[in-house]
């Protein structure tokens, strides 16, 4: 077996470093997970993660962003080869049931929010990653309003801003409490475009 690059290798470690703080900064938080705990389990010293991140946010922040993305990426692939409006509904539903309110990826968004409130940079960072969720939502209600001819009452942009806001509330909802339905977020947004049809 060819001996990789010193490039290689960086990024093996980084990536190893990352699998390792997402499984344990899910199963115990972020105040509960020290940067010792997160390079002993993964066998590398404390200085290897410093070689690779700044600090434990910036780690936080970078799982947190692969979550999302890989949620973000799945929904995406499934919704844009819906061949009708009612089929992305019901895969936009049911992605809701498997994905919202997950409570260790809840509490751990929860938690680190919490956290950026005393922040005033990692708040700026978390605003910019909350954009981006935003803009990608924005994508897919922009795509189905052109692919399927909606007339919206609200722009892409207000209307991304709300379906992440009553997503995130109905995380943190379900993630307390698993019987509240999922479902209601799609339930949400076959109202409004009943009203636009």
């Amino acid at each position: 077996m060819p001996r990789q690059s010193r490039t290689q290798s960086r990024a093996s470690t980084r990536q190893h470093l990352l699998n390792t703080a997402r499984t344990m900064l899910l199963s115990h938080g972020y105040t509960a997970t020290s940067l010792d705990a997160i390079a002993d389990e993964a066998g590398y010293s404390k200085g290897a993660v410093y070689s690779n991140f700044t600090n434990k946010d910036e780690l936080c922040r970078e799982v947190l962003h692969n979550i999302r993305a890989d949620h973000a990426q799945a929904l995406i692939s499934e919704v844009s080869t819906a061949p009708t409006l009612d089929d992305m509904l019901n895969t936009f539903s049911a992605w809701c049931e498997r994905t919202i309110g997950d409570l260790e990826w809840s509490a751990l968004e929860a938690e680190f929010t919490v956290r950026a409130r005393q922040n005033p940079h990692l708040r700026t960072q978390l605003a910019r990653d909350a954009s981006h969720i935003r803009s990608l939502i924005k994508g897919i209600i922009a795509t189905a309003r052109d692919k399927y001819g909606l007339t919206l009452d609200l722009s892409a942009d207000d209307l991304a801003t709300a379906f992440l806001s009553l997503g995130i509330g109905l995380g943190l909802q379900r993630a307390v409490d698993p019987t509240v339905r999922a479902t209601i977020l799609t339930d949400f947004v076959r109202a409004h475009i009943a009203r636009s049809i």
